[in-house]
């Protein structure tokens, strides 16, 4: 089925930018379809009616067409989210609006698998744009005018956008016939030696996708994950766990691990970077942590060495998400440290701290013929550690070939 570009948005306030888009895309020679996610009721020229997207809520039309303008517009995200996976020729996605038009079209492109073009033209696309992309791949161009009317200015940006798109779909990238398996891993400053030296031993065979464990970093690679796009994780660092329960700023939230426990894929784990929840300027510290042992990592990030309760509390998170995860699990602790900054003469060394984590992941870890822990006496970093973190991950990706996808 031939591919075809959906613009979508609110096509009675915006129906003159949103056409502008369809000509721009039509006379690239891309098929186009027109989405109207109105919540007025006016009449509708878009190739889908708004009642069309509005019934796949889950409380039907009325839920979207209730008559109070903030619940319809919530109502119909959630429509149009459920509503864009039954598009079968879906090739890309544009949308252009004000806050209120970015906020209902994002939600649905966010739950597209990555890799789909994904083009939002807003007013607000040059603030804080991470509520509307979040870990994933939507390509925000600034509209720099208002979304409201054509000028010199919206039909140029309107355009790029339009033109943009078109050469996505038009010219899609086509992944290597002979992919390798991809898998999935975590990495910080204080972990790069073990990541570093386990990506060159596995290289070969696998294509290495390595993640900044700043919080999105973590969710991005569970969106891979869960947009089959991995046939496997090697979480060496899940120091945004720290963040998370201590009120760092690179935190992955509460869902972090989830999406491995949904996808049932090869998991190998560790401790990386525990020790420390990341905060941004020194100045910036909440108060009650201005007594803790602290590391200016430079001007925006200072890090903070997590306490044995912390760490203890830590233990019992990950354990818990070993726990849940059906499919070949290996989890590694490394008894000699968790980070560069985790060993004697720096700064991070607190023995107690680690064994804290240590006997929290150990008393609560459930064994089984899937999963295992194994206590090794070496800090991550070291050369051995990393040679064991290779032979866990060959040991479940050789063993548990279902998993793995075909090469694409």
């Amino acid at each position: 089925m031939e591919r075809a570009a959906y613009i979508v948005g609110t096509f009675d306030t915006k129906g003159r930018e949103l056409f502008y888009l369809r000509n721009c895309i039509d006379r690239m020679g891309i098929r186009t379809v027109t989405v109207d996610l109105s919540t007025s009721g006016a009449p509708s020229s878009a190739n889908v009616h708004p009642r069309e997207v509005a019934r796949f809520h889950p409380g039907g039309e009325q839920a979207v067409f209730c008559g109070d303008r903030g619940a319809a517009v919530s109502a119909m995200a959630e429509a149009f989210k459920a509503f864009l996976p039954s598009r079968r020729d879906l090739g890309g996605i544009i949308s252009a609006g004000g806050s209120g038009g970015t906020a209902l079209a994002t939600p649905a492109m966010r739950a597209l698998p990555v890799g789909v073009p994904k083009v939002m033209v807003s007013t607000v696309a040059s603030g804080n744009i991470k509520p509307y992309i979040e870990q994933t791949d939507i390509c925000m161009m600034y509209s720099v005018t208002d979304v409201s009317g054509l000028n010199r200015i919206s039909e140029q940006v309107l355009g790029n956008a339009a033109h943009a798109l078109a050469g996505m779909i038009a010219h899609p990238v086509r992944p290597a016939s002979e992919a390798k398996p991809a898998v999935g891993l975590t990495m910080f400053g204080v972990t790069t030696p073990c990541v570093q030296a386990v990506t060159r031993a596995l290289e070969e065979r696998f294509d290495c996708l390595v993640f900044h464990a700043t919080g999105t970093g973590g969710q991005s690679m569970e969106k891979l994950a869960e947009s089959g796009l991995l046939d496997g994780v090697i979480d060496i660092t899940t120091t945004e766990i720290a963040d998370h329960l201590v009120g760092g700023v690179f935190s992955a939230g509460e869902q972090r691990m989830d999406a491995i426990i949904r996808s049932r894929l090869p998991y190998v784990g560790s401790c990386g970077a525990l020790d420390m929840v990341n905060f941004h300027g020194i100045d910036t510290m909440p108060s009650q942590f201005r007594g803790r042992t602290l590391v200016r990592h430079n001007d925006n990030v200072t890090l903070m060495r997590t306490l044995p309760e912390e760490n203890h509390r830590f233990g019992e998170f990950i354990a818990a998400k070993l726990n849940r995860m059906e499919g070949p699990v290996r989890f590694l602790i490394p008894e000699g440290g968790v980070s560069l900054l985790d060993v004697p003469g720096q700064p991070f060394h607190d023995p107690a701290a680690d064994r804290a984590l240590f006997s929290a992941i150990e008393k609560d870890f459930r064994a089984g013929p899937q999963r295992r822990l194994i206590k090794l006496p070496y800090n991550i970093n070291d050369a051995r550690f990393s040679q064991a973190l290779v032979e866990a991950w060959l040991e479940i990706a050789v063993n548990n070939r279902a998993p793995l996808r075909q090469a694409r």
